[in-house]
C-alpha cells in the first residue's frame, strides 16, 4: 500500500473532515492524480531497435538454456524412476 493511499485511509478512518468536504475535495484529488500521472509518463521512453533486439536475444538464448536443463533434469528423473519401479517389481 503506497504511503499517499495509507494517508487517505487514515484520514477517512479517523474522520478527517465532514463527508460534504471530502466529496468536495475529490476534484482537486482527482486533478492532482491526473498531473502526477502526465509527469510520469513524460519520463517514460521507449527502447531503441537495438536494445529490442538485444535483449529479445538474451531472452530467447536464455529460454533454451532452461529447456536443455529441464530436458536433461527430466531424463535423468525419468531413468531413475523407471529403474526404482522395474527394481521393485513383484515377478
Amino acid at each position: 500500500m503506497s504511503v499517499e493511499t495509507k494517508k487517505m485511509a487514515n484520514s477517512i478512518v479517523a474522520g478527517g473532515g465532514d463527508f460534504l468536504e471530502r466529496l468536495k475535495s475529490w476534484p482537486d484529488k482527482v486533478k492532482a492524480f491526473y498531473n502526477d500521472v502526465r509527469t510520469e509518463m513524460r519520463k517514460v521512453t521507449a527502447p531503441t531497435w537495438k536494445e529490442v533486439r538485444g535483449t529479445t536475444t538474451v531472452v530467447i538464448i536464455t529460454v533454451f538454456i532452461f529447456a536443455a536443463y529441464f530436458g536433461i533434469i527430466d531424463f535423468i528423473i525419468n531413468k531413475a524412476v523407471t529403474a526404482m519401479f522395474g527394481y521393485f517389481r513383484v515377478h
